[in-house]
C-alpha cells in the first residue's frame, strides 16, 4: 500500500448550518486544535516532507466552514505552501452577508489567489434552507454565486440526489443557470458523518430513470450506480494507494509540533493497515454480503463501506475508524 499524499486538518472554525448528511457530523462544537498552532505544524511538516519524502503531496485544511476571521492571511498562508485549497474554497456553511458585503469577500479572495468556489444546493429555496438548517441560506448562497461571477471567480455547485428531491432536479438547475453558473454537477450523497440518516431516502434506479435528460447528462453514472451494477462490474479491486488525513486537535498538536513526522506518519498508516487487514477481501465482500436486489445507488467507495458495514454487523469488531474524517485516518484508492 502506497502512501501518496496527507492532508492535515485542523477543524476550529465553525459552520453556520447543521446539514443533514455532514460529512463531519458539525454538532456546534469545533473540535480542533488552535489555527495559529496548527499553521506552524503544516509549515514544519510541508519543509519536512519537500526535504525528506517529496514523493508525497501535502495540503493543509481547515473547518468546518471557511469562514476564518483573517481569511487573507490564511489564503496567502495556504499559497505558500502549495495547498489546494488556496485557489478552491467550498462556500457552504460562510455566515449571513448583505450584496455589499459579499461583493467585498469575493474580490477579496480573488485579490489573494482564489480561482473557484464551490456551492452544495439541496433542492429549491424551502427545501434547501431546511435540509440545512438556516433560513435564508439558499438566498445567501445564490447571492454568493453572483458576487463571485461579478468579480471574475469561477463558480460550481454539487447538488446531492435522494429520493425526496429528485423532482426538483430540474428547476433547480435552471435556477442556477440562470445565474450564469455552468458547472453543476449531480451526485449520490455519502454514507460517511451523518450520511447514514439518508438511508431510507437513497437515490434509486427508479429515481434515475424518472430524471429528466438535462440533469441526467450532468450525473457520472459511471461513478454513481446500482448496487446491482455494482456486483455486475469488473472494477471490484483492490485498492493500492492511500491518502492520510491527520486531523490536530488540542490533545496532539504537541507530538505534531514536536515529534519527528516520520514516527506520525507510520502511526497513521498503522492505523489504516490494521482496519482493512481485518476484513476480506473486496470480491469476497461482494459475494458474500451484495444484495443482488437492491437498485440504490452508490459510489465504488461508498458500496465497499457498506460491504464492509454489512460485514461487521457479523463480525463485531474493536477497530479504529479511519474513515472518520473528524480524527486522523484515511483514505484507499
Amino acid at each position: 500500500m502506497q502512501t501518496n499524499s496527507i492532508i492535515m486538518q485542523t477543524l476550529c472554525v465553525p459552520c453556520a448550518c447543521h446539514c443533514r448528511y455532514c460529512l463531519l457530523s458539525w454538532d456546534g462544537r469545533p473540535i480542533g486544535a488552535d489555527y495559529a498552532r496548527s499553521e506552524c505544524v503544516a509549515l514544519r511538516w510541508f519543509q519536512w516532507l519537500k526535504e525528506l519524502r517529496p514523493e508525497i503531496s501535502f495540503h493543509f485544511s481547515y473547518g468546518f466552514s471557511m469562514e476564518h476571521p483573517d481569511i487573507a492571511h490564511v489564503l496567502d498562508f495556504l499559497k505558500s505552501i502549495d495547498s489546494v485549497s488556496a485557489h478552491y474554497l467550498q462556500m457552504d456553511g460562510m455566515r449571513t452577508r448583505d450584496d455589499s458585503q459579499l461583493a467585498s469577500l469575493t474580490a477579496l479572495l480573488a485579490e489573494h489567489s482564489v480561482e473557484h468556489l464551490n456551492f452544495t444546493f439541496y433542492g429549491l429555496p424551502e427545501y434547501h434552507d431546511a435540509f440545512a438548517a438556516r433560513k435564508g441560506d439558499f438566498d445567501l448562497m445564490l447571492r454568493t454565486v453572483k458576487a463571485a461571477l461579478g468579480n471574475g471567480l469561477m463558480v460550481s455547485a454539487g447538488i446531492p440526489l435522494s429520493h425526496e428531491n429528485t423532482a426538483q432536479a430540474e428547476a433547480l438547475l435552471s435556477i442556477l443557470q440562470d445565474t450564469g453558473m455552468q458547472n453543476i454537477r449531480y451526485f449520490v450523497p455519502h454514507s460517511e458523518g451523518r450520511g447514514t440518516v439518508l438511508e431510507p431516502i437513497r437515490f434509486s434506479q427508479d429515481d434515475y430513470d424518472r430524471l429528466p435528460d438535462p440533469v441526467r447528462s450532468r450525473m457520472n453514472s459511471s461513478v454513481y450506480r446500482s448496487e446491482i451494477a455494482w456486483l455486475q462490474s469488473d472494477e471490484l479491486t483492490e485498492e493500492t494507494h492511500r491518502s492520510l488525513l491527520l486531523s490536530l486537535t488540542s490533545e496532539n498538536i504537541r507530538r505534531y509540533e514536536t515529534e519527528d513526522p516520520s514516527v506520525l506518519i507510520a502511526e497513521a498508516e498503522s492505523l489504516d493497515d490494521t482496519y482493512y487487514s481485518a476484513f476480506p477481501s473486496v470480491r469476497t465482500l461482494a459475494e458474500n454480503y451484495g444484495d443482488t436486489g437492491n437498485t440504490r445507488w452508490y459510489s465504488l467507495r461508498d458500496m465497499k463501506w457498506h460491504w464492509r458495514q454489512r460485514y461487521l454487523r457479523q463480525h463485531p469488531l474493536e477497530l479504529y475508524d479511519v474513515c472518520n474524517e473528524r480524527q486522523t485516518g484515511s483514505r484507499r484508492y
